[in-house]
């Protein structure tokens, strides 16, 4: 009975409820500040109504933590996300999908949906996603819950930034940035996250000299209070920006911080996801290293294997096979090309565009000229539908690239002058204007102030 009461009591506190706004028209104020003090046992009846005014079930109030549906429930989120971690993440998203969030407490409620986002993004459903993040994320905001709301907040930009919503995940993470900050928990890892994750958006939308200035600033922030894993993030976008601003030396010297402090922290999705970048990296420096990029690789596929997502897969995939193709073996490129296009099915954006331009490249070295062209033309198809970027702009670069190695001079020109579109470069030439497509009324203005001024 003692803990009956404590936990309504609790739970109308949580609501923010007084006794009398409990009580509504059913209940005297008395009677639930009798319940309260432990003197009065509430029918079943009345424990239903009570359970559902402040927003949680009889059978919590009654039971607790023992509660069968609070067992079946923890139960069911502990299996998804054991499913998560073992890269089932269909299973996970199913068995949270059968779940009914009406039987279980309102505090199993976010960790069961963040559960389930995270599955949809695994998956590559990235409106699913975003459709059970944002209203997770605007309920911790309301109620000041700072920490949860970095957390989410990050998945949410990441999400955005995946999707090609480049500024829209730059306007809502600095907004959340700003919230968590006034509630005084710079530093932590959750805010030393999210930071992370915004910078990466500003990396996409070519903003680089004011994400070198805020790198810089977070920097000093997370080797004064930051922890091993606080650091590892923000070194990683360090050497983003690095990267983006053609210093690939001071890039892999900042990935390899990076990759020091995270392999020291506890086990993440972060580890593999920065071995997949330096992959990257070491294929793009000056000399490139394929050698050393399928090591990093290698180790990246096999985490990612139980931890990443499809398009992460799929990135492994193009990468190593670009490590082939540096390496004469355009045979087991073009397998890994065709692996990777097969983790996104018919999604991916960017990455299938991607996959298409290493597969084309695989085709173009064993002398498939046509394949190679089909190729480049899906992936030029599919890039004419989307949106600009600094993304959009490197794989257009990449296509034009290709054609001109393929003899493709007027396609070549194109796909440059496109690629310079998406990073915002526009013409410098503007139009002469014929006379008579002046309007008559503007031309009567400047009548008018030609003769002002004689």
């Amino acid at each position: 009975m003692t803990e009956l009461s404590d936990r309504l009591r609790a739970e109308r506190t949580r609501a923010g409820l007084s006794q009398t706004a409990l009580a509504g028209d059913d209940f005297s104020p008395s009677y639930i500040s009798l319940i309260e003090a432990g003197r009065r046992v509430p029918t079943d009846g009345a424990l239903k109504i009570l359970a559902a005014r402040v927003g949680t079930t009889a059978d919590y109030l009654r039971h607790g933590d023992k509660a069968p549906s609070e067992e079946r429930a923890r139960m069911e989120i502990g299996f998804a996300r054991l499913a998560l971690a073992n890269g089932a993440a269909a299973e996970a998203r199913d068995r949270l999908l059968a779940l009914d969030l009406s039987t279980v407490a309102p505090r199993h409620h976010a960790e069961a949906l963040r559960a389930l986002a995270q599955a949809h993004e695994a998956l590559g459903d990235l409106e699913e996603s975003v459709a059970v993040l944002e209203p997770l994320l605007a309920d911790a905001r309301s109620h000041g819950r700072s920490l949860e709301a970095a957390a989410l907040a990050s998945d949410l930009v990441a999400s955005y930034h995946e999707a090609g919503d480049v500024s829209h995940s730059i306007e809502l993470g600095e907004q959340v940035l700003a919230e968590i900050e006034k509630d005084g928990i710079a530093a932590t890892d959750e805010h030393l996250r999210l930071a992370s994750t915004i910078l990466w958006s500003y990396y996409e939308r070519g903003d680089l000299l004011f994400a070198t200035h805020r790198v810089a600033e977070l920097i000093e922030l997370a080797e004064s209070k930051g922890s091993m894993r606080g650091r590892g993030s923000i070194y990683w976008n360090a050497a983003m920006i690095a990267e983006g601003r053609g210093e690939f030396a001071e890039a892999r010297r900042l990935t390899e911080r990076a990759l020091a402090y995270l392999s020291e922290g506890a086990a993440s999705r972060d580890l593999p996801r920065l071995r997949l970048h330096y992959g990257w990296l070491l294929l793009r420096s000056a000399p490139p290293d394929p050698v050393a990029a399928l090591e990093q690789l290698g180790h990246a596929a096999k985490d990612l294997e139980y931890v990443g997502s499809e398009n992460e897969l799929a990135r492994c995939s193009y990468e190593s096979g670009r490590a082939y193709l540096m390496l004469g073996d355009p045979h087991r490129a073009e397998e890994l090309a065709r692996e990777g296009l097969a983790h996104l099915g018919d999604t991916g954006g960017y990455d299938a565009c991607d996959g298409q331009i290493v597969l084309g490249d695989a085709l173009a070295a064993l002398g498939d000229v046509e394949g190679a062209k089909a190729a480049y033309s899906w992936a030029a198809d599919r890039l004419a539908m989307m949106s600009a970027g600094r993304q959009a702009a490197s794989v257009w670069r990449s296509l034009a690239d290709r054609m001109i190695e393929q003899g493709d001079t007027a396609g070549a020109a194109k796909a440059y002058e496109t690629a310079l579109r998406e990073a915002g470069i526009r013409p410098t030439t503007f139009p002469v204007i014929a006379p008579q497509a002046v309007t008559a009324g503007f031309a009567e203005t400047l009548e008018s102030w030609e003769a002002s001024d004689s």
